[in-house]
This record gives C-alpha cells, sequence and structure tokens, in this order.
C-alpha cells in the first residue's frame, strides 16, 4: 500500500471552470491551506474536520464531467496538458537535487515523464515526492472518466453508492498486488467514491435526492468511518483518516456529500465574497496556482528549517522572534510557498495556453 501520510491537493486543482464558482474556489483555498497545516503540525484530527482531498477530488469529478461535454479525447488531452507541464518544471528541480544526493536512476525513472506509478527516488528527496500519489491518483481519473460517467449514467445512484465497494473488497477480502499498482488500486477505491460524486453533482442527481435519504446515508457515513478510524487506532497507531484508508473514503464519503448537497439545497454560492476584495483576490489566486502551491509547499516547508536555523546566529531574531515555534515555521513556509507562486506559478499560465503572469 502506498504512503498514507498524506492530506495534500492539487490538481482539481488542474482545472477551474470559466464562470467562476466561489463556493468551490472557497473549498479549493481551504482544502489547500489545510494540506500545508497538516504538513506542518502533523494533527491527526485534521482530516476529521476537513477531508480536505476527498473535496478535492470530488471538485475534480464536476469538473471533469463538464468538460466531457465536449470530445474525451481533447478533454483528456487538455487535462493532461495543464497538468504535466508544471509537474515536469518542479520534477527538474527535485530529481537534479537527489542525483547531486546520490540517487542513481533506472528505467522506472520514465514514471518522472507521466506518473501513472510512484515516481522512484532516494530517502533524501523522499518528503518532496510522496505528495504526488495525488497526482498519479487525479491522473488515473481523468483517463478513466470518459468510461466511468458512461457507466454512472446508466444508473446514477446504484452506481454511486456501488462506488464505496472496492475499498471494503481491499479492506476484507483481498488486499491487493504489491508495489505500484496496489498502491494505485488503494488510493482510487480511496476516493472513487468522492470522484464520482462530482459526476452526481454536475448532473443534477445530488437535487433531486430526498434530503432525509441524503442526511441519513451521510451520517452513516461518517458515523462508520469515524467509528472505524477511533476503533483501529491499535492497529494503525493513530486514528488519522491518511493512514487508514477505509475510515477516509466513509468519513470523506460522508462529509464531500453534504458539502455539495447543500450548495444546491440551500443555493450557497459565496457571491458576497467580493465584497471582500482582499479575500476574494486570494481565493483568485489560490485557485489559479492551486498546482504550484500543492507541488512546492513541502520544499517550502523543507527549506523552512536551514532558513530558521540561521536566524538563531542573529542575536536579535534569537531573543524576539519565537524561532521554536512550529506556528512561526508555519509563518516561514507560507512566505517562502509565495514566493514559489511568484517564480514558478508562470508555468501553470503556459499550460493552459495564457499569458505567463506573475500573479493572476
Amino acid at each position: 500500500m502506498g504512503s498514507h501520510r498524506r492530506g495534500g491537493t492539487a490538481a482539481a486543482v488542474v482545472a477551474a471552470p470559466s464562470v467562476r464558482d466561489r463556493y468551490f474556489d472557497t473549498l479549493r483555498a481551504v482544502a489547500l491551506v489545510r494540506v500545508v497545516t497538516y504538513h506542518t503540525f502533523g494533527w491527526a484530527w485534521a482530516g476529521l474536520v476537513f477531508p480536505s482531498m476527498g473535496v478535492m477530488f470530488a471538485l475534480a469529478g464536476t469538473l471533469m464531467a463538464r468538460s466531457l461535454e465536449g470530445p474525451a479525447p481533447k478533454v483528456v488531452r487538455g487535462r493532461l496538458r495543464r497538468l504535466l507541464p508544471p509537474f515536469w518544471f518542479w520534477g527538474f528541480f527535485v530529481v537534479l537535487a537527489m542525483l547531486f544526493h546520490g540517487w542513481m536512476p533506472g528505467r522506472q525513472i520514465v514514471y518522472w515523464v507521466v506518473p501513472l506509478g510512484d515516481p522512484p527516488g532516494n530517502a533524501w528527496g523522499a518528503q518532496a515526492y510522496e505528495i504526488l500519489w495525488y497526482l498519479r491518483t487525479y491522473l488515473w481519473f481523468v483517463l478513466l472518466s470518459p468510461l466511468l460517467l458512461k457507466v454512472f449514467r446508466l444508473a446514477p445512484v446504484p452506481v454511486l453508492l456501488a462506488s464505496l465497494a472496492p475499498i471494503a473488497v481491499l479492506q476484507f477480502l483481498w488486499p491487493g498486488p504489491d508495489g505500484r499498482l496496489g498502491s494505485a488500486l488503494w488510493d482510487l477505491s480511496t476516493y472513487l467514491f468522492c470522484w464520482i460524486l462530482g459526476f452526481a453533482h454536475r448532473d443534477g442527481v445530488l437535487q433531486r435526492l430526498r434530503p432525509a435519504a441524503v442526511l441519513l446515508l451521510s451520517l452513516a457515513a461518517l458515523g462508520y468511518g469515524g467509528w472505524y478510524a477511533l476503533a483501529h487506532q491499535g492497529e494503525y497507531g493513530t486514528y488519522d483518516l491518511d493512514e487508514i484508508p477505509l475510515a477516509q473514503a466513509f468519513w470523506s464519503a460522508g462529509f464531500v456529500t453534504l458539502l455539495m448537497w447543500a450548495k444546491e439545497r440551500f443555493r450557497i454560492d459565496f457571491a458576497g465574497l467580493t465584497r471582500f476584495p482582499r479575500l476574494d483576490r486570494l481565493v483568485t489566486v489560490f485557485n489559479a496556482r492551486a498546482v504550484t502551491i500543492y507541488l512546492w509547499h513541502e520544499i517550502a516547508l523543507i527549506l523552512a528549517v536551514p532558513l530558521i536555523d540561521r536566524l538563531w546566529q542573529v542575536p536579535a531574531f534569537e531573543a524576539y522572534l519565537p524561532l521554536e515555534s512550529q506556528w512561526f515555521m508555519f509563518g516561514v513556509g507560507w512566505v517562502l510557498i509565495a514566493g514559489f507562486v511568484l517564480v514558478c506559478g508562470w508555468v501553470e499560465d503556459v499550460a493552459a495556453r495564457k499569458r505567463p503572469r506573475l500573479l493572476p
């Protein structure tokens, strides 16, 4: 099974709708903030408060269903075009750094070109590249979406409910193969419901369901996911959802269903966000640079450590700055992320065939 120290996000991140939906934009921005927060503090309860990956896959599924109103090959190519150039740009620096730190690549380096499997590397670079499980899973969902959407539209509600079956099979009946294929199967199964939930939202299926049924099933999924995480702490050593795929799948299913259903039921659009120009602008930047933020945030947190070590050597900083605080590292990390957005974010514009800009 692959690394589940996750909480991470990007690429519903990869495609933004032409007409902005500020509710979805805000959810995406919150998910990115939660990812960085989790990777800074490691709070086990973070996934229970906001399952960012489930949210991001559901948003991506919605956008994919919307795009597939056009020719499927063109849509898939467009998604790959938006995702791969930022990945290649980031990967060039990570691979080069690992080579300088003794890494000897083999033929599996091909996964650094198209991440259909987990890209290889050495222990020195592991913290930087372990987040790539998300891009690998997103890529597979994109490739499978034309077929998944056809199957979903044959029987929307039964297919949506059945999408939780694969993770149960892997958990209780068959653990899947070892290696890259096994990791991919576990991650795809964990978030399959959320991706198809995006289809259901796009097609208006959630709007047609009875509120009582939605609430009952969502709360049941939340209850089961939460119970499984808490009841199996001894087995996993934590109740962190990112370490427990079955709990993650059911908790995310219930949580994200409520978020998507509430949007349509109560017509939530967050249009009032425009009354707060700075916050509205921040949400815009987060969405337009989501891939950049996701890919570079771990490197920013890695670089924050030696940078803070240097600050200890300045007596005034040592006396007046909370250099030992993780919150200070969190702040330094965001300063460095902002720098990466300015220096590297233009690659997302190029990938989207837009004029490169420092900030969108």
